[in-house]
């Protein structure tokens, strides 16, 4: 049983300019990647002819599967239908299907006129197998060609997605006879890639062919990803689990927990188990990690809310930290934050309290605090702890930096209260 390679096109100046971030092809690979298909090149091109075939050309070479996104829009700058009616010998024809759906979708859905310019969505070529677009007026495509497999599918995310789900993903299925593809991922913090390579490269060099290891540096943490394909999914998870049994007791002392969860999500699994909640008072991350928190479905059971104190005078009359204190220590102090966090606490009435206060640049620093410089406290009712960290990076960096790094000292903390 062989592997099956899959190539991803995106299509649109926009994508190359960076006007629109390209988060389609993240998306698709990990799809492709859990139906048992690797995802070999991600390719993005412009709305230019050639450079679409060019692409087409290209990814045909070394890939079963092309898959293209963007470009089927009803203005002039959607080329691609256009160009797969050429590039596979074919004319563009009306399909009745797609015709009858757009004049529901604009008369019961959109509630406006059907334009002339609306129903040239209708348009297909007449060589592709047309996949129906239950969440807008383009419909997906595809073609097959010396042995290959060409899709191509709405750029907008929402569209291609149920696409994607409803009809790429099955079809390929049962076209392709694939291997099995599983992971096991861990995090693991308060090591450095190169010596945690070190810690475990015995382990590392015995491990069966079939198994690959990656590690993944990322916010001052490593994610710790093993790989594995095979014909038989009973005996690759046996595998999987053998070593990544072996690997958790080799890097016990650092691991942060052994899935593939963001911090935010952690942490809140932790309250959860516990029946506790929590809050913030962020100065110098302006809010960004109760951003991360809230965007969890569910976790108003255990977050109860923010105090963004990014000036002084909330620091002082919100959170009552002592003005005394921030003009001997300044803003960016382990005294201040810890009067943040009584202050919050009791303002907040929560089991545990995050607090951060730094500088996060490009201006603003001094010989004695410079830029990146950054006090994080956590503490309940009992307790309370800081620490220090210098971060070195752009103003964005330091603040995802910082929400991390402040997240798993937070998590920590709700580990030995437990």
């Amino acid at each position: 049983m062989e592997q099956v390679y899959a190539s991803i096109i995106t299509i649109g100046d926009e994508l190359l300019i960076g006007q629109v971030v390209d988060t389609n092809s993240t998306w698709m690979a990990q799809e492709l990647n859990k139906a048992g298909i690797w995802l070999k090149r991600r390719v993005a091109v412009g709305d230019d002819k050639q450079e679409i075939i060019n692409a087409l050309n290209d990814q045909a070479h070394d890939t079963q599967i092309i898959l293209l996104t963007g470009g089927l829009g009803p203005t002039a700058d959607d080329i691609t239908k256009p160009v797969l009616a050429e590039y596979f010998g074919g004319k563009l024809v009306v399909d009745e299907k797609t015709l009858a759906f757009l004049h529901h979708l604009f008369e019961n859905i959109y509630r406006r006129p059907l334009t002339e310019r609306n129903l040239k969505q209708a348009e297909v070529p007449d060589v592709c197998t047309v996949l129906p677009n239950a969440r807008g007026s383009a419909p997906g495509m595809w073609f097959e060609k010396d042995g290959r497999v060409f899709i191509s599918l709405p750029g907008v995310p929402h569209e291609m997605k149920g696409l994607m789900t409803t009809e790429v993903i099955p079809r390929l299925q049962q076209h392709f006879t694939m291997p099995h593809i599983a992971h096991r991922t861990m995090h693991t913090a308060g090591i450095g890639e190169s010596y945690l390579a070190d810690v475990i490269q015995s382990w590392e060099e015995k491990l069966p062919a079939h198994l690959k290891l990656a590690y993944l540096p990322n916010y001052g943490m490593v994610r710790l990803r093993i790989t594995g394909s095979g014909p038989d999914k009973d005996q690759l998870d046996k595998d999987l689990d053998t070593e990544f049994a072996k690997l958790k007791v080799l890097v016990k002392q650092w691991m942060v927990i052994d899935e593939d969860l963001p911090l935010h999500v952690v942490v809140g699994k932790k309250l959860m188990e516990q029946g506790k909640t929590m809050g913030t008072a962020e100065s110098c991350t302006g809010g960004y990690i109760a951003h991360l928190i809230t965007s969890v479905p569910g976790s108003s059971a255990y977050y109860k809310g923010s105090i963004v104190s990014y000036a002084n005078e909330i620091k002082e009359n919100v959170l009552h930290v002592s003005p005394a204190t921030i003009a001997a220590t300044g803003a960016v102090s382990e005294e201040t934050v810890r009067q943040m966090v009584k202050g919050a606490l009791d303002a907040l009435h929560t089991d545990y309290v995050l607090v951060t206060s730094g500088i996060m640049g490009p201006n603003g620093g001094t010989a004695e605090k410079p830029v990146g410089m950054v006090w994080v406290a956590v503490g309940n009712q009992e307790k309370i702890v800081t620490q220090q960290f210098n971060f070195r990076f752009d103003r964005m960096r330091n603040i995802e930096m910082t929400a991390n790094n402040s997240l798993n000292f937070l998590r920590k903390f709700i580990e030995e209260q437990g």
